[in-house]
């Protein structure tokens, strides 16, 4: 691209009337070590008001992924922008990742804002709305999703070899096991599961019903056993219910 071409495409968009910020981050652990909310919050809120933007709105998804479009705060925002008259004028994103990191699904999402006069503004890409700016967007656009598709697969290939060491990779472990710190290495702590004395007679009974029923009555189904454990004031690790889910 031409040296004119990249001055041209650095002239910004004019913004006028209300904006609404959109801060993001793809995982808790995120939020913690990487941009997190409060920092974006904090370099989105100087950037309008260092230009009289007036805020209309927050959009808030933490630990949330940006490859696809199921995200409660994303839908709201789209919703709110769609209205007619839309509730703002403008969007503001601490760079385009933070709105989409797949090209069709960003540039559909875009073209369906343009239509109720709503724009996207990144205040770390500054790009205008000529056709130069466009091709530069696109192109920040696509390396945004080869990246995320890259992370994504190292992150399953270090997954699948920690899981084959043994060691848990997180989250909530199932009912009837805990984790307990197994190892370090440097300073991350490795950790393995093992069985939690205070549920796992409770498994035992679910497999036991699976297999045998209430009292020898014969096998029972997964809603079948949700209903007995609830009727019995069996609960879950947490008091509540169970269902049909969480017993399968």
């Amino acid at each position: 691209m031409s040296s004119a071409a990249v001055k041209k495409a650095e002239v910004p968009i004019e913004v006028a009337g209300r904006v609404a910020l959109y801060l993001r981050v793809s995982t808790p652990r995120q939020a913690d070590h990487d941009l997190s909310i409060p920092d974006q919050r904090r370099q989105l809120e100087d950037y309008c008001r260092s230009r009289s933007w007036e805020i209309a709105a927050q959009f808030v998804e933490p630990g949330v992924s940006g490859t696809d479009d199921r995200r409660p705060a994303f839908q709201d925002m789209i919703d709110a922008a769609l209205e007619k008259p839309p509730a703002f004028d403008t969007i503001v994103v601490h760079s385009f990742s933070r709105f989409f990191r797949d090209q069709f699904q960003f540039e559909f999402y875009l073209r369906k804002l343009a239509k109720n006069g709503v724009q996207l503004v990144s205040i770390t890409q500054v790009l205008g709305d000529d056709p130069a700016s466009e091709m530069v967007r696109k192109i920040m656009t696509l390396f945004d999703e080869y990246q995320s598709r890259e992370t994504a697969k190292h992150t399953l290939r270090a997954m699948n070899e920690n899981a084959r060491q043994g060691f848990w990779n997180g989250a909530r472990p199932p009912i009837g096991y805990r984790t307990i710190e197994a190892e370090q290495r440097g300073a991350k702590i490795k950790k393995k599961l093992e069985i939690d004395p205070l549920y796992a007679e409770t498994v035992r009974r679910i497999f036991r019903l699976a297999l045998e029923g209430a009292d020898g009555s014969g096998p029972m189904g997964v809603m079948q056993i949700a209903c007995w454990l609830n009727e019995n004031n069996i609960r879950t690790r947490y008091g509540g219910r169970w269902g049909q889910g969480m017993v399968h």
